[in-house]
């Protein structure tokens, strides 16, 4: 198993805490999920514009996914994976519900009102990837490629 490789422990080690491979999967996705909505709400801006909320949100997020590629690796392929289970993925969205909540302010005042809100989360979501992904493969202009994203992404919503 790669993952007790990674740390450094022997295969048997893992499953002194965890069960199953689902398991501990699914508490990898929580803790993942945790740590980038705590980094993404970190010095949150709350008397701000909803601009300048959405904008320090994206760019603590990408700033988060510059420093822990793996980590970001990891959750997008937990994301997709059949081993996360209902209960696990809500426990998530809870994790998430800042920012859900002010991406549903912002959704509500611009032209995509009558969108449901999983499509717009989807395209913020495919929006965040492709920046993330310019970001960590040119590190030097990772600000720009952070502020395009999301200029692009606040053109679509507001």
């Amino acid at each position: 198993m790669g993952i007790a490789k990674e740390a450094g422990i022997a295969n048997g080690s893992l499953f002194t805490y965890f069960e199953t491979k689902s398991e501990l999967f699914n508490q990898l996705y929580l803790e993942l999920k945790q740590e980038m909505a705590s980094v993404a709400m970190t010095d949150f801006p709350a008397e701000a514009e909803l601009r300048e909320q959405f904008f320090h949100i994206w760019r603590n997020w990408g700033n988060w996914a510059v420093r822990f590629p793996e980590k970001r690796k990891a959750l997008a392929q937990l994301t997709v994976s059949d081993e996360i289970t209902p209960e696990t993925r809500v426990a998530g969205h809870k994790m998430m519900a800042a920012i859900g909540a002010l991406l549903e302010r912002i959704r509500v005042a611009g032209p995509m009102r009558r969108i449901p809100m999983s499509f717009v989360a989807a395209l913020m979501n495919s929006v965040a990837d492709a920046t993330m992904d310019q970001m960590i493969q040119d590190p030097s202009h990772a600000k720009t490629h952070c502020k395009n994203g999301v200029e692009a992404l606040w053109r679509m919503l507001a």
